[in-house]
């Protein structure tokens, strides 16, 4: 039976400035219990052995893997549209560096 009324299905979301602007991050970590996994999403920095946190989300299982499926799909919708995303992950030795693989600067 079909809703009468669509706006009963509607969601309302709103984005905050502050989270609208985004945050960059280069590196995440994630943990899991039985209960929840948690993404923890950080910026390092070239130079800097000391990497900062930008964002924790915690979420439970069923949503990581909703969240995996929509990967998943905007991955394969990205490269449709601009080709390959090239992955550094099939080189077995592959090691975030800490330098970015150029020189380190000095003041």
């Amino acid at each position: 039976m079909k809703n009468p009324n669509p706006e009963e299905n509607q969601l309302n979301i709103e984005l905050p400035e502050e989270i609208a602007e985004g945050a960059y991050v280069n590196l995440a970590l994630i943990a899991h219990s039985p209960s929840e996994f948690v993404m923890d999403f950080i910026r390092i920095l070239p130079g800097i052995p000391k990497g900062k946190v930008k964002s924790r989300i915690v979420m439970t299982p069923d949503h990581v893997q909703r969240l995996l499926m929509a990967l998943q799909e905007n991955i394969q919708r990205y490269e449709e549209a601009f080709g390959p995303i090239a992955k550094d992950l099939d080189n077995p030795g592959f090691q975030f560096p800490m330098n970015y693989n150029g020189p380190i600067g000095e003041a």
